[in-house]
């Protein structure tokens, strides 16, 4: 078995800002580097309530030598070699904390945003976290990827060899709902959340608002162009980074996302916000919307 390279750390996630595709893939990078060929030796959960499955339970995956790891829009898979599949989706503020050397004792449980500790035959293994009050972070243990109901409700992930233009219209054709709504389902198009759908339509030039179905031909190689383009480009200013910055990559990356009042970097109009109940999405008028604002969904319809 080979060592882990120590220069690297995994972050901490505390923005409530949730790890999309990009992100994800920036892990399963890090953990495909740090655990494969290395033997799962204690799972220990900290708060139940982030255990999923109970059959097998989770201490039946001890003893598994991680084989890979793979990505499943935003759910990661850690693969071990006796048939069991440890997966996990990080929810709105969950994040993994990578330790060279894990604490000695048993975590205890309390407070904190500890919620489960994976540790390896080294000595080192990793956290899983959550801050915040809404516990969501969810790990399951299973003998195939697709018994996570989350994972078998995917749709096609937007970075695979087939995901072509063609692909995208069939999707969309008979959507009647808004882009920003279509592109965050996740049983249509896997990974994208709220943060990069906003940057999506920044990059297509197009209102969060505009009906997924009403798309000429023009304006879905726009999107499919900017769906491609800005999630590629997120995943490539990941690769290879520090893991202990990819949350300050993702800030830094995003052109209208979490910059309301700031200079839209295109074309110098006001970042503007729409809320709702649980989140808001930002976008550029000049860019999106003709120079138009759009209403607050809580009170009107979509100016035009």
């Amino acid at each position: 078995m080979r060592h882990i390279r120590r220069s690297v750390r995994a972050p901490g996630w505390h923005s409530g800002r949730m790890p999309e595709l990009p992100e994800v893939e920036a892990l399963r990078e890090f953990l495909t580097e740090n655990l494969v060929g290395h033997q799962a030796v204690r799972v220990l959960p900290v708060a139940i309530s982030v255990l999923k499955t109970y059959d097998p339970p989770v201490d039946a995956f001890e003893g598994s030598e991680v084989v890979a790891v793979h990505r499943h829009g935003k759910f990661l898979e850690i693969e071990g070699d006796r048939g069991l599949r440890f997966v996990t989706h990080l929810a709105r503020a969950g994040w993994l904390q990578w330790k060279d050397r894990l604490p000695d004792g048993l975590p205890r449980p309390g407070k904190g945003p500890l919620a489960l500790r994976v540790a390896l035959e080294t000595g080192a293994g990793f956290d899983l976290t959550e801050a915040g009050t809404q516990k969501k972070l969810a790990v399951y243990i299973v003998r195939d990827p697709a018994d996570v109901p989350g994972v078998a409700r995917l749709g096609p992930d937007p970075l695979a060899p087939g995901f072509d233009e063609d692909r995208l219209a069939a999707l969309l054709a008979d959507e009647r709902r808004q882009l920003k709504g279509a592109l965050r389902d996740q049983s249509l198009i896997a990974g994208v959340g709220n943060a990069y759908s906003d940057e999506i339509l920044h990059a297509a030039k197009m209102s969060p608002f505009k009906l997924a179905a009403s798309l000429t031909p023009e304006e879905l190689h726009r999107l499919y162009a900017a769906l491609r383009t800005t999630l590629t480009e997120a995943v490539e200013r990941s690769h290879g980074l520090a893991a202990g910055r990819l949350k300050a990559e993702k800030k830094s990356g995003l052109r209208v996302h979490g910059r309301t009042g700031e200079p839209c970097p295109v074309c110098g109009d006001t970042v503007r916000e729409v809320s709702f109940s649980d989140s808001s999405l930002q976008y550029c008028p000049t860019c999106q919307t003709g120079g138009k604002p759009l209403a607050d969904r809580r009170m009107s319809r979509l100016l035009r």
